[in-house]
């Protein structure tokens, strides 16, 4: 450990505050931020509590840090937490210090607002925060059921369907996928470049501006990685069905196929929907996305298959539809501002959609193969265009959406 001079100097250079807010069950609580074997690091005492949780020594070296809907799994040493049985990656291990437990300041701002629902992160205010509605009361003293905390009432004239939060309400919940991630660099390119970019920081600031954009237009915004680390294809839909999100919005860069006359050359943009693929094209794409599961610790991959899940769930096929139609309005609203092509709405069993049970798209913004797409899709203005143009779609597709179930409610 080091002292408090010695955080602030820290924080002050990394351009962080000395302390993370924490808004919970009571007053705010301002927690410092520690140095913890080279990372910044919150004493698990001061963090939870502040949050309405409680940590519970389970057995020696491991613990459960218990909030509202969600139970944590932590263990000393291993730089895990265990959501479900689904290990999520930290970014640092966890570490039992003259009997305190220390957990990396990445648990706050990426793991806990990923797992608990209506708990947000404000990177600007070092702020982690939750609505009233999630929070456990300060004299309770038992965990909240998965998928109990409360929710803001939906209107009568859009009532749920099964599996779905209905969009007709005053709060609108979109998920931002920013795809790969941690050791999967996804593509990276160009061919015969000078430079090189990875598909994982590329994917990471689109999706960041487009959380931003979305914000803008009031809605709610739940984020799937909100840095550099991996989450299971499988887990990221699941992010999604917890936070109840009405759209599930992935982002991804392509690469052009190396058979192909001229792979350097190949660059436009294109939008999935989940749907058995059918073209040689459209299962290279499903390939090279799915890819990423030979990173993840735990997989099944006969649970997830996308056309079993398909045939199998009837109220799927909704989503798929709405889907299809959510595709179309991304790729048109792209189509005004991108320089490449147009290739389309495409189809395909993309692992990353399977579990998403809303309208659900993989929108691929470009070739990172290709070295004037690549440079085009580097620069900081241009990703801001393509996260305004997905913002856009995205309020079109609701806005139509709200106006159908008006139309179809007495």
């Amino acid at each position: 450990m080091i002292g408090s001079a010695g955080i602030v100097a820290l924080a002050l250079a990394l351009q962080l505050p000395g302390v993370v807010t924490v808004r919970g069950a009571g007053r705010p609580v301002e927690v410092p931020i520690v140095l913890l074997d080279g990372a910044l690091a919150v004493r698990a005492d001061e963090a939870i509590p502040a949050l309405g949780g409680r940590i519970s020594l389970v057995a020696e070296g491991r613990w459960t840090v218990a909030l509202p809907g969600t139970t944590l799994d932590i263990r000393d040493g291993l730089p895990f937490a265990g959501v479900a049985g689904v290990p999520l990656p930290l970014s640092a291990a966890p570490r039992l210090v003259a009997g305190v437990l220390v957990l990396p300041l990445q648990f706050l701002t990426d793991v806990l607002p990923r797992t608990v629902h209506g708990l947000v992160w404000d990177a600007a205010r070092a702020e982690l925060r939750t609505s009233a509605s999630t929070v456990f009361a300060a004299a309770s003293s038992a965990v909240m059921p998965r998928g109990a905390a409360s929710r803001e009432p939906t209107p009568r004239r859009a009532p749920s369907r099964p599996g779905r939060a209905a969009m007709s309400r005053d709060r609108r919940v979109v998920v931002v996928d920013a795809g790969h991630g941690g050791p999967d660099n996804g593509m990276h390119g160009p061919i015969n470049g000078r430079f090189t970019i990875y598909e994982k920081d590329i994917t990471l600031a689109v999706a960041h501006k487009l959380a931003e954009s979305l914000r803008d237009h009031g809605v709610q915004v739940v984020m799937t990685r909100t840095t550099d680390t991996l989450i299971a294809l499988s887990d990221r839909g699941r992010i999604a069905n917890r936070s109840r999100g009405d759209l599930f919005l992935s982002v991804h860069v392509n690469a052009a196929n190396l058979g192909w006359a001229n792979p350097g050359g190949a660059r436009g943009f294109e939008t999935y929907f989940l749907a058995e693929a059918k073209t040689e094209d459209e299962r290279r794409v499903e390939r090279m996305e799915n890819e990423v599961i030979r990173f993840e610790t735990t997989v099944d991959a006969s649970k997830h298959d996308p056309l079993a899940f398909v045939i199998t769930d009837m109220a799927q096929n909704e989503h798929l539809r709405e889907s299809s139609e959510l595709a179309a309005i991304v790729q048109q609203s792209l189509g005004r501002m991108h320089p490449g092509p147009s290739r389309g709405v495409k189809q395909a069993g993309f692992r990353v959609l399977v579990t998403a049970y809303m309208p659900a798209v993989l929108i691929e913004i470009g070739f990172g193969t290709n070295p004037a797409e690549a440079q085009w899709m580097g620069d900081d203005r241009h990703q801001q265009e393509i996260a305004s143009a997905v913002a856009e779609a995205a309020m079109q597709y609701l806005d139509r959406y709200d106006r159908r179930v008006g139309a179809r409610q007495p």
